[in-house]
């Protein structure tokens, strides 16, 4: 199975590594990737040109938010309802079953995610956990989470007047921004993305956003952005040994959500569009 929604990666300075297109080639899953016009030829010598899409601007000083807006209009104007939007850093997909992380091996995940996403009116924004932070030590995990945030790996409703702003944590930024307006959003525990670990991997927006001296500590400033357009859920708090952002998002959890009245599921398939085992009855 493909996705019907369109995939983009943001990405730059990472031609090299390219994580996420590789993990996507490798499970057959088509995509684009979004790039700088002055890191155009690099990108274009390991991915097929045509995957690579090219932005008009370069260089702005604002981290991905200026590509990632430019990517919801692209989905806009070719006429997707929604679309995938992925991060450069992602090295594979996982399925979450029976206390085990299996790797996927084709594009069954994402439309599963796409098919449960459009069950309902009011979910603008839903995607994949990280892998890393699904334990299989707690074997009590939900397939879903509702009303959180959602990082990295996020499937958007092109039908919004909301789009990405700021220059840290959009991700959070846009979770909270639906989820203030009476919106819900779907964390899928049961498909998983393993993103690697921000500052990770050369490249991106590392230096950029995330560097760190005498005068600067980006992962301060990242973590004080959301709690200046947040304070009523956000504070700050060291974790990890570095400055982290901490939402609360208990006062979310009364946003319900509300199933399309033209949906059908069809017997023997569970919630996530999987064919149920037929179990004999008893004699």
């Amino acid at each position: 199975m493909l996705p019907k929604y369109p995939i983009y990666i943001v990405s730059k300075s990472r031609w090299d590594t390219r994580k996420t297109s590789r993990a996507l080639e490798r499970i057959n899953v088509p995509y684009r990737i979004v790039v700088e016009p002055q890191e155009r030829a690099e990108y274009s010598a390991v991915i097929d040109p045509a995957k690579v899409l090219t932005l008009p601007f370069a260089n702005l000083g604002m981290g991905s938010i200026p590509a990632r807006n430019w990517i919801w209009e692209h989905a806009i104007r070719e006429g997707h309802d929604r679309h995938w939007i992925l991060d450069d850093n992602i090295e594979g997909f996982y399925r979450y079953n029976h206390n085990l992380k299996v790797p996927v091996a084709d594009g069954t995940i994402f439309a599963v995610a796409e098919d449960f996403t459009d069950r309902y009116l009011n979910v603008p924004m839903s995607g994949f956990h990280y892998h890393m932070f699904v334990s299989r030590k707690q074997g009590n995990i939900k397939p879903f989470t509702l009303n959180t945030r959602v990082y990295s790996c996020i499937l958007l409703s092109s039908h919004t007047n909301l789009r990405w702003r700021g220059r840290y944590e959009e991700d959070t930024d846009l979770s909270l921004r639906f989820l203030k307006a009476g919106y819900c959003t779907i964390l899928f525990n049961a498909f998983l993305a393993g993103k690697l670990a921000t500052m990770s991997t050369p490249g991106g927006n590392t230096e950029e956003l995330y560097h760190r001296s005498e005068a600067f500590d980006g992962r301060l400033e990242m973590a004080r952005s959301i709690r200046r357009t947040h304070p009523d859920v956000a504070r700050i708090a060291r974790r990890w040994g570095r400055w982290q952002h901490v939402v609360d998002y208990r006062p979310f959890r009364g946003n319900q959500l509300v199933r399309r009245p033209d949906v059908v599921v069809r017997p023997g398939v569970d919630d996530f569009g999987m064919v149920l085992r037929q179990v004999p009855a008893a004699a």
